[in-house]
């Protein structure tokens, strides 16, 4: 392969859509080739927008030697045949979380990856920020003993109707149930979920409490109890009906205290020469997930988001569903 990414974007329908395509205009090394979409118009609609071809039949798309590599921003229930049909065509693949429903079906996909040698990488960007990079290494080196609980709140007010709108600026395909999968907890909260799963390590148990407005098919309002391995508790939050909310990261150990609020860090601990709250200096980000799907092409190297981090965010969704319909936690 030359130094440029010959990409196709499948589909509009998730609302990251958009900027998976600006990043990859920004991008030296990719150039957007070919537009297809499950549904006819929004696709050409798209490629007439960004001046490139649209291509109504996904295996034309697919099978297309000039194309190096897919951008998946489909509807999440079309990820396992697409990702599956696109790796044994030789594509690199690019795709917004969740990977798919069940442990299972990400399993199978990472198979075909496996099996035909090529690139996959989900869209986990919290992972790459400075602040979760500082938590990390403010556990590593022992700056807050033992952690005993982590608290990560995402929410937001895209689910809140203004004027008689059934969903405010969230698209009403997003709380489609077949379509997505589920609701706050699937998307929103799957940043909650990978952050406190990298920090706090393998999950044993969730019990979760899915709430279900009438006007919706999906959670609109969630909160995950996660026991963990390690022993400690993570307490996970996401919402579509909270105007304001500020995305809050918290880390309490047996010696230290870490809080994350928005772009304030602040930490205490037993370790630390002045003691009360002091402002960390945190290190620089990671490159984007895009950015390091693209090195992982090009020049061989190893995203800092993993198979490990895609499977156990899609196991937490998977068992908060089901402690949800039981009513009870439920062992990984």
């Amino acid at each position: 392969m030359s130094t440029l990414i010959k990409v196709a974007l499948l589909s509009r329908w998730h609302v990251h859509a958009n900027d998976y395509a600006n990043s990859a205009k920004e991008n030296p090394n990719v150039s957007i080739e070919l537009i297809w979409d499950e549904e006819r118009e929004r696709g050409e609609e798209w490629a007439k927008e960004l001046n490139v071809p649209f291509e109504a039949d996904i295996d034309k798309v697919l099978a297309n030697p000039d194309i190096d590599a897919v951008i998946i921003s489909t509807p999440t229930n079309l990820h396992k045949d697409i990702i599956v049909a696109a790796a044994k065509n030789k594509k690199h693949i690019f795709t917004e979380k969740v990977l798919a429903f069940n442990v299972k079906d990400c399993e199978d996909i990472y198979q075909a990856v496996e099996e035909n040698n090529v690139k996959l990488t989900l869209s986990l960007p919290r992972l790459t920020e400075n602040y979760y990079l500082y938590a990390q290494e403010a556990l590593d080196s022992g700056k807050l003993g033992k952690l005993t609980t982590i608290r990560c709140r995402l929410a937001h007010n895209g689910g809140v109707g203004q004027n008689g709108a059934k969903t405010g600026w969230l698209p009403e395909r997003f709380f489609n149930k077949e379509q997505a999968g589920g609701g706050s907890l699937m998307d929103l909260g799957a940043h909650p979920i990978y952050l406190t799963n990298r920090l706090a390590g393998p999950a044993k148990a969730v019990q979760a409490q899915l709430q279900q407005s009438k006007v919706f098919d999906v959670d609109d309002n969630a909160a995950v109890l996660v026991e963990y391995e390690s022993g400690a508790m993570g307490i996970i939050e996401s919402g579509f009906t909270s105007f304001g909310s500020p995305f809050q990261l918290e880390l309490y150990g047996t010696e230290g205290v870490l809080l994350i609020e928005e772009g304030n860090v602040r930490i205490q601990s037993s370790h630390l020469n002045e003691r009360g709250w002091q402002t960390p200096e945190l290190p620089e980000a990671l490159p984007m997930p895009m950015e390091q799907w693209t090195s992982s092409i090009l020049e061989g190297t190893t995203p800092s988001i993993t198979k490990e981090d895609v499977l156990a965010l899609t196991a937490i969704n998977e068992k908060a569903a089901q402690s949800q319909a039981e009513g009870k936690k439920v062992n990984l």
